[in-house]
């Protein structure tokens, strides 16, 4: 085992460094020792990104994953068959990154189709270039969108992503629309820069037919500024939401869906409060991921990843990778434990782990 530099992890690399599976159960799924069983998978196809938010990445980019390190078109969709086929998938995102970086997405979204028919695959973007690709996605299989949008202050917008292009994102969830990607949902940072546009925001979201979840920020940014005392939690959020909005609790539908829903207004329109700090749902969660580069990664916060890249590639069954697979989740841990005395942030930033 070798720590990598520049945000890569220490990772089981070896096809034959296999996680424990001491107590695990004779089951199918993707369990773990909590009893939780993962049902939503993420798969991460780049760390490139076109834009360099401040809670997500360096002002310089994050190190370029050589391509022959990167998961194929074609073992991207292998992987997600035996996702679904083999482990109980029944959902599978791609994130980044930002993935319409990659000149191979439509295959990707048309190869994974074919691999897992009729399995919702979702797409994490952060809206540029999605003008050009929507309906392509659309016709390859990909059935909705979450687009990043933390303002629509174009000038604090260009301040958060260090670049001036609000509207390339808006041109992409318009794209999205008319290609019929939805529910489109949009996934905004709530960060103390841009508290106050977050009215604003949920006023724009309502008129333009988007679902508006705002998410408690996570000490995932690559410059490791993240403070607990400084952060924006649901509360304050609320408050100034409040201060414009008439907001009613309902709740979640899914136990491990992470959002909370507030009615807007009397409805039927709702917000949703992603509070992954203050009120986490490590005990529901129900995701795997799989990084750019072919390992799993059970937790989040989780810098343990096992490989699947060099069973892909050394001529392994689809039940051996099934098998690993298995025994990658056993492992899960029970929560992220920011709030633990002896907490130690991820090496890996958000932008290297996917969405």
């Amino acid at each position: 085992m070798a720590a990598l530099l520049l945000g890569m992890p220490t990772a089981r690399r070896s096809p034959s460094a296999a996680p424990s599976i001491e107590g695990r159960p004779d089951a199918a799924g993707l369990v773990d020792r909590f009893g939780r069983v993962a049902r939503d998978l993420r798969v991460s196809i780049t760390s490139a990104c076109s834009l360099r938010c401040t809670y997500c990445m360096p002002a310089e980019g994050l190190p370029v994953v050589p391509r022959d390190e990167l998961l194929s078109a074609t073992e991207i969709a292998r992987l997600v068959g035996i996702a679904v086929r083999d482990l109980g998938v029944c959902e599978v995102r791609f994130t980044g990154g930002e993935p319409l970086t990659r000149g191979d997405l439509v295959e990707i979204i048309a190869r994974s189709a074919d691999a897992a028919p009729g399995t919702p695959l979702a797409l994490t973007t952060n809206g540029i270039g999605l003008d050009r690709h929507a309906q392509a996605l659309a016709d390859a299989g990909l059935t909705r969108v979450n687009v990043s949008l933390d303002t629509i202050d174009r000038e604090h917008f260009t301040r958060l992503t260090r670049r001036d292009r609000l509207p390339r994102v808006l041109a992409g969830i318009a794209a999205a629309h008319r290609a019929g990607l939805g529910p489109l949902k949009l996934n905004a940072v709530a960060m103390r820069e841009t508290l106050h546009d977050a009215p604003a925001l949920l006023a724009w979201a309502l008129e333009h037919g988007c679902r508006l979840r705002f998410i408690e920020q996570m000490p995932l940014d690559a410059d490791e500024t993240w403070k607990r005392d400084n952060m924006v939690d649901a509360d304050e959020l609320l408050g100034v939401l409040g201060e414009r909005f008439v907001l009613q609790p309902v709740g979640r539908d899914d136990p491990a869906a992470p959002s909370e829903e507030w009615l807007v207004d009397g409805g039927p329109a709702t917000v949703g409060i992603i509070a992954s700090v203050t009120c986490s749902f490590c005990s529901a969660c129900d995701r795997t991921r799989i990084t750019a580069e072919g390992s799993v990664r059970s937790c989040l916060f989780g810098d343990d990843e096992t490989d699947l890249r060099g069973l892909l590639r050394g001529g392994a069954d689809d039940a051996q990778i099934a098998d690993r697979w298995r025994a990658a989740m056993w492992g899960k841990k029970q929560g992220h434990g920011i709030d633990d005395e002896d907490f130690v942030r991820p090496v890996r930033s958000m932008g290297g782990i996917g969405g």
